[in-house]
């Protein structure tokens, strides 16, 4: 699955705009490296996301095209 709709479907960030805009923007790193939206993910991948001076870091335990609410937050485990 494509990190921008990853980030979109497990509801770390609202929108898939806005997660393609900071992935383009260079805030979205993938394993310690800057990934593009476009970045296969796969389960085990740590995703950084730097929000302002913020910095949020997130491992995947499971990827799915569609997620209720109540699972989105069974995709990942905030590190």
């Amino acid at each position: 699955m494509r990190l921008d709709k990853y980030l979109k479907v497990s509801r770390i960030i609202k929108r898939r705009t806005i997660a393609n805009e900071a992935c383009d923007a260079g805030k979205v790193c993938v394993n310690g490296k800057v990934a593009r939206a476009s970045y296969d993910v796969k389960v085990g991948d740590v995703i950084n996301i730097t929000f302002g001076e913020n910095e949020k870091s997130y491992r995947v335990l499971a990827v799915s095209e569609h997620a209720l609410k109540e699972d989105a937050a069974k995709m990942y485990e905030q590190l």
